[in-house]
């Protein structure tokens, strides 16, 4: 399997963490598109060396409420959208890509993250991909490429200012909900709005 080579954290069982922490995994009717949802994360929180995959910030200055609780408010969001777009609109949603794509657009900050925590969060941080040089919306994508999502998730997965051109009705879903997650969290946080935080922090 991909990445088997680099699993170094064998005294941590990543792939349990995963699949409580993220139930929304079982909703997934794919079982491909299930296990290698798992397999990314695995992946990612190794190379990142993280103990806990709740200990992942949102952002790397607002560590609660975590990525976890973020990517879980994306999936619901942009299911429900979906759910509207079908019902109002008749487009056709590819409801296990919108799923896969909810639970893996932030997968990267497992490598991004690691400079913005304290050392105690992390067990062995894999140097060759751990660090802030490439933005988690790039690594994501590696990752996920590397672990054999297929393209309709991958070309999915960098967002904001990364986004691809021409994206699908999926995507847009994830845009969408991101967006609307991440304006709650800093809210939230910090009482700003997301565009007033990014005012503030960029």
């Amino acid at each position: 399997m991909p990445g088997d080579t680099d699993e170094r954290n064998t005294d941590i069982d990543y792939e349990d963490q995963v699949r409580e922490a993220f139930p929304e995994i079982e909703s997934i009717a794919d079982a491909d598109l299930r296990e290698k949802t798992v397999e990314v994360w695995t992946l990612a929180l190794d190379r990142g060396g993280w103990r806990d995959v709740h200990d992942v910030p949102h952002t790397w200055n607002i560590p609660e409420p975590n990525t976890v609780a973020h990517l879980r408010g994306v999936f619901r969001a942009a299911i429900a959208c979906a759910d509207v777009q079908e019902e109002f609109y008749g487009i056709d949603v590819d409801r296990d890509v919108v799923r896969v794509l909810a639970l893996t657009h932030d997968v990267g900050k497992c490598l991004e993250y690691t400079v913005h925590v304290d050392d105690d969060l992390l067990v062995d941080p894999d140097p060759r991909y751990a660090g802030d040089d490439v933005p988690h919306q790039l690594s994501g994508y590696a990752l996920a490429a590397e672990v054999g999502l297929p393209p309709e998730v991958t070309r999915g997965i960098p967002h904001g200012r990364y986004a691809i051109p021409g994206k699908t009705i999926e995507a847009a879903l994830i845009e969408s909900a991101n967006s609307v997650s991440t304006n709650a969290m800093t809210m939230q946080a910090m009482g700003l709005t997301i565009e007033e935080w990014t005012e503030k922090h960029h």
